[in-house]
């Protein structure tokens, strides 16, 4: 019967790649990480803990990439890696760069010296490791050899026939040593132990041995694999699973180094071995099973947080409040991300690149936006500074009336006109309504008795307190000839201190509109009768519009930074011109039915 097992499962290298890491790399900034690496490079066991250097190389070139995108210089990241070769070359670089970065004292790169001091270490590691592996197969090699050279011996101890008490003393020393030869190369490692446990047992067959040493020897190799069995048998009542398998696969190594047993007992013993070894094997695929699962479940968790980042991505925003709310939607899914486990092997590296690229592509467009509106607001920094200019050249003005309305026509395209920087927003408005207060202050100083301001405020005070106390007739069309006289006389009462005028405009409109709902004739005075009327109101309101706009760009004109403002009032002009030729073909169709009728 042949003594081995061929777990029905994959090797152990297989799963432990699939394992997590045991320390959260993640969490450890730039620093912690290279300084993690600086002590695993130079500890005794370092040349064994290669997958812990690399799981600590991809998380430091990981943050590092992350780091610099949020500085905007991703785009230099390059992780070590290649062949010996190419290491060298990399630590050349390395101390060449690291020569120039001490002559010129100062990096261009804030990341620049960590990451090359954490590249120098990585290759001088990688170096080391390159160098161990080599040692390490070319002691397989000398290994192979020797024991090739066992087995020749063994052969020819086999062929010879002599006595036994010359031959057994030479077999114990034959197996010594094959027991003291280190380990060979995988591929040469079953046939190799075939071939030797072969001529072990020709040898116990077919030589004249004496039954006591025999039996001493069956013995021996009895309560070693016993203990063997023990071993087994305590490794499946392991809770880490894959620890378990490790140790399981050790255990079929050495058993294969020792002979056979007595004939009534190698079925035994050989069945206890393999019902041990049978256990842990299925809670190891059983465990293996669980991982693909929880793999698949982690992929699908993914795969939908994926989807969502990339309809995010898509959206149409267009303004700065629904850009904020996008961001943080994008940054809670990244933290329902990171709470989510691996994917397998296959899928983890592409789920990622995945979600990582929607997530770039949406703060990129983040980017743009906010990049246009930045030149949004420089253009209407302009526009609002030459506003400025131009209440400044008028605010000396005694022409009260005509520069009244001047300035009101100001104030109004200065609410037109959108947001600006917001540090020099509130200086920029300090600004024009100080030219403005001051023109206005003046104006109310030098007020004449028929433009007495504030006996206008008193007067339309008193009005409102009129319409407040109109008690509603029933008969509908006195209270709409009452609601007209209010807006007569409110609109014979002269101006009123500017810094009142937008208060007492909304006590009137609230008074009126609280008094007469229902009313279609409004403080701005009697509606048109007819559609001709109001086509000719609208005519007349339009040419008023194009007499203010060439105003406007006459005094603009002498303002510096004036330019948007003069093509804004032009392009009105242009649009108005355009109305008005519309309206009078109207008028002109109306006047032709009427003389038909």
């Amino acid at each position: 019967m042949s003594e081995e097992i061929i777990p029905d499962v994959p090797v152990a290298s297989d799963v432990l790649e699939n394992e997590e890491p045991a320390v959260n790399y993640s969490a450890m900034s730039l620093a912690e990480l290279a300084d993690m690496f600086q002590k695993l490079a130079v500890s005794e066991d370092r040349m064994k803990r290669s997958k812990e250097a690399e799981a600590i190389k991809s998380a430091f070139y990981k943050k590092l990439l992350k780091e610099k995108a949020e500085a905007g210089s991703a785009a230099d990241v390059q992780e070590p890696g290649g062949t010996e070769e190419d290491v060298a070359a990399e630590q050349e670089e390395v101390q060449a760069e690291t020569q120039s970065a001490t002559e010129n004292s100062v990096s261009e790169n804030p990341f620049e010296e960590i990451e090359r001091g954490f590249k120098a270490l990585y290759n001088a590691y990688r170096k080391e490791k390159a160098e161990y592996n080599r040692q390490q197969e070319k002691e397989r090699e000398h290994n192979l050899e020797l024991k090739e050279a066992v087995i020749a011996d063994l052969k020819v101890l086999v062929e010879k026939q002599e006595d036994v008490n010359a031959t057994f003393p030479a077999f114990r020393e034959i197996q010594n040593r094959w027991r003291e030869i280190g380990p060979v190369p995988v591929q040469s490692f079953r046939n190799l132990n075939d071939t030797y446990q072969l001529y072990v047992e020709q040898f116990y067959d077919k030589v004249k041995i004496n039954r006591e040493l025999r039996d001493l020897d069956f013995k021996k190799n009895l309560e070693a694999k016993e203990k063997f069995c023990e071993a087994a048998e305590k490794l499946a009542e392991k809770e880490n699973v894959v620890e378990a398998f490790k140790e399981l696969q050790k255990l079929h190594e050495q058993w294969k180094e020792f002979g056979p047993v007595a004939k009534q007992f190698r079925e035994d013993i050989w069945n206890r071995f393999k019902a041990a070894t049978a256990v842990i094997n299925k809670k190891y695929q059983a465990y293996f099973e669980g991982q693909k699962e929880q793999y698949a479940e982690n992929l699908a968790a993914k795969t939908g947080l994926c989807e969502q980042v990339e309809a995010i991505a898509e959206k149409e925003i267009k303004s700065s409040s629904e850009w904020n709310d996008c961001t943080k939607e994008i940054e809670d899914i990244q933290k329902q991300w990171k709470g989510i486990g691996y994917a397998s092997k296959k899928e983890n590296q592409k789920i990622y690149d995945r979600f990582r690229a929607a997530c770039d592509k949406f703060f990129e467009r983040k980017r743009e936006f906010y990049a246009a509106y930045k030149d949004e607001m420089n253009e209407n920094l302009q526009k609002k500074i030459a506003l400025c200019e131009a209440a400044e050249e008028l605010k000396t003005s005694t022409a009260w009336k005509k520069t009244t309305d001047q300035l009101i026509n100001l104030q109004k395209q200065w609410k037109e006109i959108g947001a600006v920087p917001r540090k020099k927003s509130e200086a920029l408005w300090k600004r024009f309504r100080a030219a403005c207060d001051e023109f206005f202050n003046e104006r109310d100083k030098q007020a004449k008795p028929e433009n007495d301001f504030y006996g206008n405020l008193k007067a339309k005070k008193h009005l409102i307190e009129e319409i407040n106390a109109y008690t509603l007739s029933d008969d509908e069309d006195a209270n709409a000839e009452a609601a007209q006289d209010f807006a007569d006389r409110w609109q014979a009462i002269g101006f009123v201190p500017f810094k009142e005028k937008d208060k007492i405009a909304a006590a009137y409109k609230e008074a009126m509109n609280a008094k007469f709902p229902d009313m279609s004739r409004r403080s701005r005075g009697r509606a048109p009768k007819n559609e001709k009327e109001r086509l000719v109101q609208k005519y007349l309101k339009k040419e008023q519009d194009i007499v203010t706009y060439e105003n406007n760009i006459g005094f603009f004109a002498a303002s510096k930074n004036s330019e948007p403002l003069i093509r804004q009032m032009q392009e009105r002009i242009d649009k108005a011109k355009a109305e008005l030729k519309e309206l009078e073909m109207q008028i002109r169709a109306l006047d032709s039915a009427e003389n038909e009728q």
